[in-house]
C-alpha cells in the first residue's frame, strides 16, 4: 500500500517565525517523503491559501502577527477547511485544550517527536481523503437527484416505499406502462440497477429512504 504522504497532492505546509527550525522539519519532511513547504509567518501563508485544495497545515502556536490558532480560525471563517496541527515550545494544557475545542486535528509539543509526527500527519492525511471522498459522492448523488422531473421524483419516492409498478399506477393514477418508462428513467438518471442500488444512493445523498 503507497504511502499517503506520496500523494503529491497533499503539501505539508510548515508556518514558524524560528527559520532554523522550520527548514529543519521542511527538509525532514522532504527526506521522508512529503511534499513540504515553508511560511515565516501566518501572513505569508495566508496570501496563497486559496490556491491550497490538499494538504496538512503544521503551524507554531506562538508567532509574531497571527498565532497558530487565529491562523486556523481564520481559514474556517474563510470556509478553507485543512487539517491543522498545532506546535508549541511550551507545555500549556489549558492551550491544548482551546485548540481542541477550535477543531485543530492535533497539538504537538517541541522538540517534536518524529515518528508521533508523521504518524499524526498521516491521519490527517487519511481523514482528510475520507471527507472529500464522501463529499464528492454527497456532490454526485444530489446533482442525479436534480435532474429527476417532478413525476420522476414522485416514481423514485414510492419505489422507495417497496411499492411494485402497479400500486404506483393506481396512486399516481398512470398505466403501469407508463410507470415502467418513469422507473426506467429514475434508474438511469441516478445510475442504479436494483433497488438496494437505489437505497446506497439515498445514503450517498442523505435522503431518508
Amino acid at each position: 500500500m503507497n504511502h499517503p504522504a506520496h500523494d503529491a497532492h497533499y503539501v505539508i505546509h510548515v508556518v514558524d517565525d524560528d527559520d532554523a527550525f522550520r527548514e529543519s522539519l521542511v527538509w525532514l519532511l522532504r527526506a521522508r517523503g512529503y511534499a513540504a513547504q515553508g511560511y515565516d509567518s501566518a501572513e505569508s501563508f495566508l496570501a496563497v491559501c486559496e490556491q491550497v485544495l490538499f494538504g496538512v497545515l503544521l503551524v507554531d502556536v506562538r508567532m509574531p502577527g497571527a498565532s497558530g490558532i487565529e491562523l486556523h480560525e481564520r481559514l474556517r471563517s474563510g470556509a478553507i477547511h485543512i487539517p491543522t496541527l498545532i506546535m508549541s515550545g511550551h507545555a500549556d494544557l489549558d492551550m491544548a485544550v482551546a485548540a481542541f475545542r477550535k477543531g485543530v486535528d492535533d497539538f504537538l509539543q517541541k522538540p517534536l517527536d518524529d515518528n508521533y509526527l508523521l504518524a499524526s500527519i498521516d491521519r490527517c492525511i487519511a481523514r482528510d481523503r475520507e471527507v472529500k471522498r464522501a463529499t464528492a459522492g454527497f456532490e454526485d448523488a444530489s446533482r442525479r437527484l436534480a435532474s429527476l422531473s417532478a413525476r420522476e421524483r414522485e416514481v423514485f419516492d414510492l419505489i422507495l416505499t417497496g411499492l411494485l409498478n402497479k400500486n404506483i399506477a393506481e396512486r399516481l393514477g398512470l398505466s403501469i406502462k407508463t410507470v415502467e418508462v418513469y422507473r426506467s428513467r429514475v434508474m438511469e438518471k441516478v445510475g442504479a440497477r436494483s433497488v438496494l442500488e437505489l437505497v446506497r444512493f439515498c445514503l450517498s445523498a442523505k435522503v431518508n429512504p
